[in-house]
């Protein structure tokens, strides 16, 4: 493998923020971003890639190669949490082996971010249709993840069994699915979506000084946040032995490799393929955190949570991209 693609990626201003986030952690450093700006810089995000990758999708149109390319998205967000779940099983009751499983079935926006300004700074570009795939596969691995949970749980049915309402201990699943696909993050990245799809390049000419100017340093800025709660979080997952460290690497390897798989035979071109890999590898520590925390309360938030925000999303942006890349360029060539 060509380690100047990894130093490259290293050496990226916003990837050296969020080392910098960790550093200043694990120094016991004063540093931190004052609220509410993480939540403001967490919005704009959204807003731009999904404003940006509806401006691209205009140009090019919903053609049946964009509506595959979705299908598959929407696919791999329903398998990836079932296998993951009777993996976890080994080891994990059902509720957090279910909470996990739907952490990492789900995708995490920075990791997609950072895949598409590693394209740039390869010179390379992806369909904006791929903020439609980032948007449909956000909520299919809850609703999955909730499904396993319920079905495997043994208080949850022996609970059910002795209950005649619908709703129990406070579980609803109106509730859980308005939280699944009308959550802020997807709202507003499918809002942005649609509207960029609507205005066209008119809309871009007059929204690029805000959507594209200023967003590699507010992406800076919020991965140094990231940085910062990355690395206070990660001890308790060391706590937990090698099992569960070991799977927030191995799974989301995996799960890109799938993912490569069906973009080659789907016929996606490398940039595409490198971001539908991506999306399938990363983890969710926004929208599933939030509604697992709702829908499956016996899970242990300090599992899922660094897991995927400490482990994976570091490992996703400094080897993993990389990797995916490379292994992509073996398969296309």
């Amino acid at each position: 493998m060509n380690t100047s693609i990894i130093i490259d990626n290293l050496l990226h201003p916003p990837v050296l923020f969020f080392f910098l986030g960790m550093i200043a952690s694990f120094c016991k450093s004063d540093l931190k971003i004052p609220e509410p700006l993480p939540k403001l810089f967490s919005l704009y995000l959204l807003f731009a890639i999904g404003f940006h990758g509806g401006v691209e999708l205009h140009k090019t149109g919903i053609n049946h190669a964009v509506l595959v390319t979705l299908g598959a998205a929407i696919l791999m967000a329903a398998i990836i949490p079932v296998y993951a779940f009777f993996i976890l099983k080994i080891k994990l009751d059902a509720a957090n082996a279910a909470a996990i499983a739907a952490t990492y079935g789900s995708i995490s926006a920075v990791t997609f971010i950072t895949a598409i300004t590693f394209l740039e700074t390869s010179g390379m570009e992806s369909g904006g249709y791929m903020v439609a795939a980032l948007a449909l596969m956000e909520s299919p691995a809850i609703v999955i993840g909730i499904v396993l949970y319920k079905l495997f749980d043994k208080q949850v049915n022996k609970d059910e069994s002795s209950a005649s309402e619908p709703e129990l201990h406070g579980f609803s699943w109106f509730k859980v699915l308005h939280e699944a696909f009308l959550n802020g993050s997807v709202l507003l990245i499918t809002g942005s979506l649609f509207i960029g799809l609507v205005s066209g390049e008119k809309g871009w000419d007059t929204l690029s000084p805000f959507a594209k100017d200023i967003f590699k340093g507010m992406l800076s800025f919020f991965l140094l946040d990231m940085g910062i709660i990355a690395a206070k979080r990660i001890g308790d997952v060391k706590n937990t032995g090698i099992f569960l460290p070991a799977f927030s690497i191995i799974i989301p390897v995996v799960n890109a490799c799938i993912g490569i798989s069906i973009a080659k035979l789907i016929g996606l071109n490398m940039a595409d393929a490198l971001v539908f890999s991506v999306l399938c590898a990363s983890a969710s520590y926004i929208a599933v955190p939030a509604a697992m925390r709702m829908s499956i309360p016996d899970a242990n938030p300090r599992l899922y949570i660094p897991m995927a925000l400490a482990i994976t999303l570091p490992f996703n942006s400094i080897v993993g991209i990389p990797l995916y890349f490379y292994l992509i360029t073996l398969f296309w060539k």
